[in-house]
Order: structure tokens, then C-alpha cells, then sequence
């Protein structure tokens, strides 16, 4: 389903008979670049952020928003609406900052029944959504191929793989992935303790944690946090937590305070184009093209969303 834009070839006849490929650089400026994309993108390409999806992290610094990916996990999504709605995080910390991996927010009392924070309305036994059916879901392929999957690609606006075999599909570790922690058990996670990929994808936790969203702003917030010293990056000592002013549902937050968002749509010419402009890349900086692209290297824009009468 991806689009390879064509890209002339020349061969170079060895003296031992093997025909060798290369690419000149007329050819390699031939097709788009990133800018030469998002500059010809209209309208339809892009898609604003449902406020009902949307979760608004706040720290001191600044505001994490994430994306929640309720088609992949609708039952975990409910419980992070009705916590946020709860205002559970207010007040509760990040406890887990480790180098190249993830950060982690949640109670720091979780497990002490006398000082941890109240689920109030919310679910306390969740199911395992660690994949969802496949059936009939939009999905853009990525036609580089994978290691960790049969297949990966996007579907809604999320990088994700599936299996042909067994008909399943669920989201990828890639950057920014919101996964919800938890303990030994697959159902044990709840979606109070969630975490943000801060690092080199880990996709070898796919399928083994239940992914909830992703990051669509303010990572800078996440990634410049102090680095724990604890076993697994945990922070030692309650000083060094890092209080949440306040997590809301976009929804639940007064227009004028919300931040308006567009992501560019994974199911459309453009976004095909965008992929190729990864494989190759076309930049006067590059020198030798690759031609292959890893699913979570290759960037879905998120912009300012544009008003009707500012065209793109």
C-alpha cells in the first residue's frame, strides 16, 4: 500500500561480472524532501486533535500532550478519562526518569493500601490490550520490512504492526509511545502508572505492554528531566520526584486554555510521499541515499492548527 516513488538507476559493469547499482546525485535530488512535502500538503492532509482524546500532562515547565489511542485500547483510555476527570494525577509525581529509555509518572504510595490515592470511579482490573482485531482497519504499509513484526505501517495516525497469520495488529514502541505499567501479570496494569519512550525504541516491549497513546507535544519537558540514580532510573529520594500540576482531558479544559493541534493523516498521497522523502533523503547535507527507512524513523508532523479562512 506505501508508495516507492520511482528512482532512476545506472549499472556499473565490475570486472567480475556483477552488476553493481548506483545512483547519481541528479537522481538522488530528484524526489521530495520533508519541506518539499509539508509545503505542498493541503488541508485534507491534516486532521486536529479530538479533545475527548486528548491528554493534557502539566508540569512546571510546561504541557506533555498526548494522543490516546482508544481504538487499540478503549478499556484502559475509559479508565485514564475517568482518573483524569478524577483529577488523580494532581498532586502525584514522576518517579522513573531512565537514560535512553522511559519516563514514568504514577502514586508513589501504589503499593501501600493506607497512603495510596483513591481510583474514586475508575476500574481497578483492567483486561490485557496488548493487540486488537485487525479486521477491516485502515493501515498504511511500510514496504522496508521489519524485525520485530510480519508488517508495520500506521493506522490512524499511530505507527503499529500486524500479523496476515493470525489477523491481530497493535501499536509499536516507536518515540514518544505511552505505554501503562505493569506488574507480572498481563492484566495487571490499570493506567495510573504511565510511561512515555524517551529513548531508542524498545520495540522488544510490543505486545508484551498495553500502549495507550502517544506524544503529540512537549517532549522537551520529558526528555530534559533529571536522570534517576536508582535501579532502572527510579528516583531515590521523594525530593527528587517531579510534581504534576495537573493531567485533564483536553475536553474538560476551557477553549482559550487548550492548544490547538493538527496531525498530518497516515492514509492519504502525502503521507506516501513523506515516507519516500525518509528513505531517500534529498537534503544538499546528504550524500548517499539509503533507500530503506525504519517505521519509527519516519515522522508524523504535528503543526499549529490552521484556521479555515488562513488556508495551510
Amino acid at each position: 500500500m506505501c508508495c516507492l516513488l520511482p528512482i532512476a538507476r545506472r549499472a556499473l559493469l565490475l570486472g567480475i561480472g556483477m552488476i553493481a547499482p548506483i545512483v547519481l546525485a541528479s537522481e538522488q535530488s530528484a524526489g521530495p524532501t520533508l519541506a518539499d512535502v509539508l509545503a505542498k500538503a493541503k488541508p485534507s492532509d491534516w486532521r486536529p486533535l479530538d479533545p475527548n482524546d486528548t491528554l493534557y500532562l502539566d508540569l512546571a515547565s510546561g504541557r506533555v500532550i498526548i494522543e490516546l489511542a482508544a481504538d487499540f485500547a478503549p478499556e484502559h483510555v475509559a479508565n485514564i478519562r475517568t482518573l483524569a476527570k478524577q483529577g488523580y494525577w494532581d498532586g502525584l509525581t514522576i518517579l522513573r526518569v531512565q537514560e535512553n529509555y522511559v519516563v514514568q509518572w504514577g502514586d508513589p504510595h501504589t503499593g501501600d493500601p493506607d497512603k495510596a490515592k483513591d481510583f474514586g470511579e475508575a476500574k481497578r482490573k483492567l483486561p490485557a490490550e496488548f493487540d486488537r482485531s485487525a479486521k477491516s482497519v485502515a493501515f498504511t504499509a511500510l514496504t522496508d520490512g521489519d524485525v520485530y513484526a510480519p508488517e508495520v505501517g500506521w493506522s490512524g495516525g499511530f505507527p503499529c504492526a500486524r500479523d496476515h497469520a493470525n489477523g491481530r495488529m497493535w501499536l509499536t514502541h516507536c518515540y514518544g509511545a505511552v505505554g501503562a505499567g505493569r506488574d507480572t501479570a498481563a492484566d495487571s496494569s490499570k493506567g495510573n502508572e504511565l510511561y512515555v519512550v524517551i529513548g531508542h525504541s524498545p520495540r522488544h516491549l510490543d505486545r508484551n505492554i498495553t500502549l495507550v497513546g502517544r506524544v503529540v507535544g512537549g517532549m522537551e519537558h520529558l526528555t530534559t528531566l533529571p536522570r534517576g540514580t536508582g535501579a532502572l532510573g527510579f528516583y531515590e529520594q521523594p525530593t527528587q520526584h517531579v510534581p504534576i500540576r495537573s493531567v485533564r482531558l483536553a475536553a474538560d479544559v476551557p477553549a482559550n486554555e487548550r492548544i490547538a493541534l493538527e496531525i498530518m493523516r497516515t492514509d492519504t498521497p502525502t503521507f506516501k510521499r513523506l515516507i519516500e522523502s525518509r528513505r531517500n533523503r534529498r537534503e544538499t547535507w546528504f550524500i548517499n541515499p539509503v533507500g530503506k527507512v525504519e517505521l519509527c524513523n519516519v515522522p508524523i508532523p504535528v503543526r499549529a492548527a490552521v484556521s479555515a479562512n488562513n488556508g495551510n
